[in-house]
């Protein structure tokens, strides 16, 4: 291919990719502020499990036997343009957000009628005097940028609790093991002819536990789900890297090795990764909330750029032991959420925001006339 042809397809691929990120915040925004408050957690939770769905797709999509050959490459990348043209038809006939149009907008009619919409019929006399306290508290401000977002110390809990759990997600290892699967699953001893299928394994249960989390989210509720899951795959990654270190004592160290993988990310998609859209969503209100979703992105990315560039390294350098560091880092984001995160589950978005501005390490929180200023 020519030099010229490869740079416009990267630049192409790269320009489409950011409009990718783009678009997965505004659907998080918008599930948040479209759902009920008893079934927030579950509707924010579908993005995740849809983008597992996705991803295993594009796995079995990606088999030899199906699509992952020279002659019908360009099937496997153009099928996606099918789904973009779904949306394109589909995504107009869908009202705007509910809170977006009371809060923001000040049309408590075009609320009503979003909805009713949204929800079906009813008077929804609860949910519009909800989200009236939060635009009083507000006091019609403007939508934060992002540098002012960072400034703003009422939301120096929430910044500091997103920083945690996406830190905790992108070097729990759940990055290396997805981009670099190949790799490790080779230096467990599996045959190359089915490593293939146990990536898709992988997949699958990512998708399966996902599913679940939507089951039981608001039972069990986010705070417990993030510690939980944090915590099982801190020590799964432990064994995870005694597993590999001991790989040649015994036959049947690799297939132990390979049943915690699929723990692992069983309890990353069923904890972590699964309660992060809905944790991002209610820990800040309106006015914070499309900044903390652009902050968030950028953690996100981050944090996969710098593992994607760095395991290599660390993997030539340290070997096994490489997953060391992959146990701590999950195991200190949730002793952060034990200790310091609240629960979200059934609150609104005002009691969640006082909740963050009640704790306290080493210096009183704000004054509360501050805080009701600033909210």
């Amino acid at each position: 291919m020519p030099w010229g042809a490869f740079w416009a397809q990267s630049a192409l691929g790269t320009l489409l990719a950011n409009l990718e990120g783009l678009g997965a915040n505004i659907h998080n925004i918008y599930l948040g502020e479209s759902s009920p408050k008893k079934l927030r957690g579950m509707v924010t939770l579908t993005a995740a499990t849809f983008i597992s769905i996705g991803k295993l797709t594009g796995q079995l999509a990606g088999l030899r036997e199906i699509l992952g050959h020279e002659e019908l490459w360009n099937i496997l990348l153009c099928a996606p343009a099918c789904f973009s043209v779904v949306q394109l038809l589909v995504l107009p006939s869908f009202p705007e957000a509910p809170r977006y149009l009371l809060i923001d907008k000040h049309n408590e009619a075009m609320c009503r009628d979003a909805l009713q919409t949204l929800w079906g019929q009813g008077d929804f006399k609860t949910e519009i005097d909800e989200m009236l306290r939060e635009q009083a508290a507000i006091k019609r401000q403007r939508s934060l940028s992002l540098l002012e977002l960072l400034r703003d110390r009422c939301v120096r809990w929430q910044l500091i609790t997103m920083v945690a759990i996406n830190m905790g997600i992108q070097f729990s290892g759940i990055s290396a093991i997805s981009a670099f699967s190949f790799n490790i699953f080779q230096e467990m001893n599996i045959p190359l002819d089915k490593i293939r299928y146990v990536t898709l394994g992988v997949g699958a249960s990512e998708v399966l536990t996902s599913i679940a989390c939507g089951l039981f989210i608001e039972n069990v509720g986010r705070r417990t789900l993030l510690w939980g899951g944090f915590g099982a795959m801190s020590v799964i990654m432990a064994l995870i890297t005694l597993s590999l270190i001991l790989k040649e004592s015994s036959y049947w160290i690799p297939y132990s090795t390979l049943g915690l993988i699929f723990l692992f990310v069983i309890f990353y998609g069923g904890g972590p990764a699964g309660v992060l859209p809905s944790i991002t969503h209610e820990i800040f209100i309106q006015s914070s909330r499309p900044a903390a979703f652009v902050f968030a992105g950028i953690l996100r990315w981050l944090g996969f750029s710098v593992m994607g560039m760095a395991f290599p390294f660390l993997i030539t350098l340290w070997k096994s032991y490489t997953f060391v560091l992959f146990s701590g880092v999950p195991l200190v984001a949730g002793l952060f959420v034990f200790f310091l995160v609240p629960e979200t589950k059934g609150k609104t978005l005002l009691e969640i925001s006082e909740e963050f501005n009640k704790i306290q390490i080493c210096k009183p929180s704000l004054r509360k006339d501050i805080v009701e200023t600033r909210l």
